[in-house]
């Protein structure tokens, strides 16, 4: 049920999919099964003359990861639009949100347009702030992130809702 919840997302959506079938490294796994399943969901895997990509996967052993990598990278090249405004204000989604004892409300945020700053008055539902420091995905301090790139902020005043829109703003 959740497979075609999921596949009804992404068709309302209008996104296309790429297929990763995982445990392939257990005794008894059957991709070829899965394949037919999900062609039977509409997915059609191109190797059996269809459109959608799909990659056999062990994530415990990581097995096939590269192709899946090549996999997602090729369909974003070929399907996808991926641009944009690096110099507008920043904004885009809280993925993430908690309150540590040590740094205080810290947010993740996948900035989606324009490049979020230090310094940079934010909003995100009912918090708000001065993002007083920015951190990548290695935990790494930053001074600024630009579109596309995942980032941990700290300068809220609450923890913001995970799912809430933030953007920059003119002044807190």
């Amino acid at each position: 049920p959740q497979t075609r919840e999921s596949i009804n997302h992404a068709r309302a959506a209008d996104v296309p999919l790429v297929v990763a079938i995982n445990k392939i490294d257990v005794p008894d796994a059957n991709p070829d099964r899965v394949k037919g399943e999900l062609a039977a969901e509409g997915l059609q895997p191109e190797d059996w003359g269809g459109t959608t990509q799909f990659a056999e996967v062990s994530a415990k052993q990581q097995t096939n990861l590269e192709e899946l990598l090549e996999k997602v990278l090729l369909v974003a090249d070929a399907e996808l639009d991926l641009r944009a405004n690096a110099n507008a204000e920043a904004s885009g989604p809280i993925i993430e949100s908690r309150l540590d004892v040590a740094r205080g409300p810290v947010a993740t945020m996948l900035v989606q347009r324009g490049t979020l700053g230090v310094g940079d008055a934010i909003v995100a539902g009912d918090a708000a702030g001065k993002v007083r420091a920015l951190y990548d995905y290695r935990g790494e301090k930053v001074k600024e992130a630009k579109p596309g790139e995942p980032v941990e902020i700290l300068g809220f005043d609450r923890p913001p809702p995970a799912g809430e829109l933030s953007r920059v703003v003119e002044h807190e």
